[in-house]
């Protein structure tokens, strides 16, 4: 072997310093250097059209009309000297579910958020109404009005169709910035629009009508906050406020029907009042060493809402006593409080601790209102409105351990603890055990598994006395009851192959609330499927998933105000399933793709009574969508696009079908439908690259 004298090394050293220092660098390009420079970004140009839509079809995708719409969007990256950054991103221009954002500062500095969004929700569109004035205060009937029933109000030639739903416009702005090496400050404030229509319903002691209600709403929210971050402390100062307005604080409507010399000729109805939020909030991290972390989390906050009292009737043949008030002077104070504590026992093992303190205390002044039934009866006795509050202690505790070899296993305890206020307890205990484990037995094979068993009791049931009528003592609210909980879960991913892996799951629940008489008793439910991923080859791959899920509850009522006498059972089933296959061809010049989803739904609901009783009919829900797209690259940074997309939707729900405006002789209803459609959207663009 040849030894190097240190000498030596030295000198050769020098000679390729020497080298290096005359040659010219000054052309050099680096090829693989994450660090860009300058702008770059997509545009996307084109046309579309949608055929068959409906309103359910175009909810949250601006696709409810047969029409050709405009493609534009696209995105826009800048990088610049000394960190400055800049993104700006359009999409669906051309649609009512348009959004823009710009992300833009200096790396370590500053940066500024701006955004918009808008999307529309669609209500329904088979809605019909006599009523005038539809989406604003008052709503009036044409002539022919009142009658005694549906069946004699003049709608042939009144009803009009009505679209209900409303568009969202959202606004967004935050800032931030760092200060030295710990410090960092945000301030954001969003602005949530809502403007258009909601359903509604106003009601003359037996006769009702459903009423298309305003929407006029505006939500503010403002964050401010400041951080301090270092490798052992974290802190953060926040205030958080929101705040909600609405442009409409009642609805009057006119009556319909006639009910004789005491019914009233309009009702009124509120809105939701404009409230306030305000909170504040600090928390506190500290690490003393590597292995241990304990942190802390405080917020406090007040919800207030003081809008005036409507009247109590709009019926002028009642003589209604005074309010206490004018307004409810509305308040309720919140307390969120939690602190962590994390800590590794050994390389190994892990423990973990967390307490949390929620507690909400209404402040509202309770007093005594006259009661008014549907603007036509006035209670003999004064009704007084409950202050409800609660509060909620949970400890969690667990432990992870990771093993020889693949294992992975934790245990855990979680304490639950609710009391509350006016209610038909006072207070519930749920405490729930838990373990789970993860293993590869062999290579290509993992495998997890989830256990837990968990039990819920109060300190007693009782009635409250301000419901009238008074409820049965056998009832016992699913929320509240005494119950037991058990859950499993069960994961196996398989690597068959390099090209092939799958994987399958299986989740099951049982809830048996052992001390109801009268409510739910007992509910079940069980979960499974599988996913498949296959590189068929370097150019195409395909992904399958499949999934279903079985929900079962059972019921029992009084119809004597004693011990139960029948009983209902709910059969849920939803199954879904999902194909994609991706294809590269023509050297990677032209890229397809497809994806396919199917998904089945079913309700059946049976009453078990002395007398014999069918079933109701079954709700069931179907649907099936396909998409289709391609792009094909005419140059480097030029490319077509184009895709396909049909979706089917059908229906069948015995609650709406069938019952049209005048089908039920005291409900003047819309007669809304079960939605169906088939729809068609081809979009056909060219993305340009800068």
């Amino acid at each position: 072997m040849k030894k190097y004298r240190p000498l030596f090394l030295l000198g050769a050293l020098s000679s390729m310093a020497a080298g290096a220092a005359s040659v010219d660098t000054s052309q050099w390009k680096c090829e693989s250097c994450p660090f860009e420079q300058g702008v770059s970004g997509t545009l996307d140009l084109g046309v579309g059209h949608v055929a068959g839509a409906s309103a359910k079809f175009g909810d949250f995708t601006g696709l409810d009309k047969n029409r050709a719409f405009l493609i534009a969007g696209g995105s826009a990256r800048f990088r610049g000297a000394e960190g400055l950054y800049g993104d700006f991103t359009a999409s669906d221009l051309g649609l009512d579910v348009r959004s823009l954002a710009v992300d833009a500062g200096r790396e370590g500095l500053f940066r500024i958020k701006l955004g918009y969004l808008e999307s529309p929700h669609h209500l329904g569109a088979s809605a019909q109404t006599p009523f005038l004035g539809n989406g604003g205060a008052v709503l009036t009937l044409p002539k022919g009005f009142p009658a005694a029933t549906t069946d004699a109000m003049p709608l042939a030639g009144s009803l009009q169709s009505v679209d209900i739903g409303f568009k969202r416009s959202r606004y967004d702005i935050a800032a931030s910035w760092i200060q030295g090496v710990d410090w960092t400050y945000r301030v954001s404030l969003r602005r949530d629009v809502r403007d258009g229509t909601q359903r509604g319903a106003g009601a003359f002691f037996a006769n009702a009508s459903q009423l298309v209600l305003p929407v006029d709403q505006v939500t503010d929210q403002l964050e401010v906050s400041t951080s301090y971050a270092s490798p052992r402390w974290q802190a953060t100062l926040a205030y958080n406020a929101s705040l909600f307005r609405n442009g409409q604080e009642s609805v009057t409507w006119s009556n319909p029907f006639s009910i004789g010399s005491i019914g009233p000729s309009i009702g009124q109805i509120a809105l939701a009042p404009d409230n306030q939020f305000h909170q504040l909030m600090a928390s506190l991290g500290y690490a003393p060493s590597t292995s241990i972390r304990v942190s802390a989390e405080i917020a406090v906050g007040r919800m207030t809402q003081d809008a005036l009292f409507l009247a109590s009737t709009m019926n002028p043949s009642l003589a209604v006593p005074s309010l206490p008030s004018q307004s409810l002077q509305g308040g309720a104070a919140t307390l969120n409080a939690s602190l962590r504590l994390t800590a590794a026992a050994t390389d190994h093992l892990r423990l973990n601790a967390v307490f949390s303190h929620d507690e909400r205390d209404n402040q509202t002044t309770s007093a005594s209102y006259p009661a008014v039934s549907t603007d036509m009866f006035i209670a003999a006795i004064l009704r007084t409105n409950p202050t409800y509050s609660f509060r909620q202690d949970r400890l969690k505790l667990s432990a992870d351990y990771r093993g020889p070899g693949s294992l992975k296993a934790g245990v855990g305890a979680d304490q639950d603890n609710r009391d509350r206020t006016l209610q038909e307890t006072t207070s519930t205990r749920e405490t729930t055990l838990w373990a789970r484990a993860a293993v590869q037995p062999i290579q290509n094979l993992s495998v997890s598994l989830k256990l837990a068993h968990s039990q819920r009791g109060n300190e007693g049931y009782n009635k409250v006395p301000w419901i009238d009528p008074a409820e049965n003592p056998l009832l016992r609210k699913f929320n509240q009851a005494d119950r037991n909980r058990d859950t499993l879960g069960l994961r196996a991913d398989i690597t068959a192959s390099e090209r092939v892996s799958i994987g399958f799951h299986a989740d099951a629940a049982q809830d048996d609330f052992t001390h109801s008489t009268v409510g739910l008793t007992e509910s079940r439910s069980i979960s499974f499927g599988g996913d498949l991923s296959f590189a068929i080859s370097e150019q195409s791959s395909l992904q399958f998933f499949a999934q279903g899920e079985r929900i079962r509850s059972r019921q029992s009522g009084s119809q004597t105000y004693a011990q139960a006498d029948w009983w209902a059972r709910t059969d849920d089933s939803v199954d879904t399933m999902g194909l994609g296959i991706r294809h590269s061809a023509m050297g990677g010049k032209l890229a397809l793709g497809a994806d396919l989803a199917l998904s089945r739904s079913r309700t059946d609901i049976s009453i078990e009574t002395a007398a014999s009783s069918p079933p109701f009919p079954a709700a069931t829900t179907a649907l099936d969508s396909l998409r289709l797209h391609a792009t094909y690259r005419l140059k480097e940074n030029l490319s077509l696009t184009g895709s396909y997309w049909y979706e089917h939707f059908d229906a069948q729900d015995w609650r709406l079908m069938g019952v049209l405006p005048a089908t039920i002789s005291n409900l003047l209803a819309f007669g809304e439908q079960v939605p169906r459609y088939h729809a068609n959207v081809v979009r056909l663009g060219v993305r340009y690259r800068f």
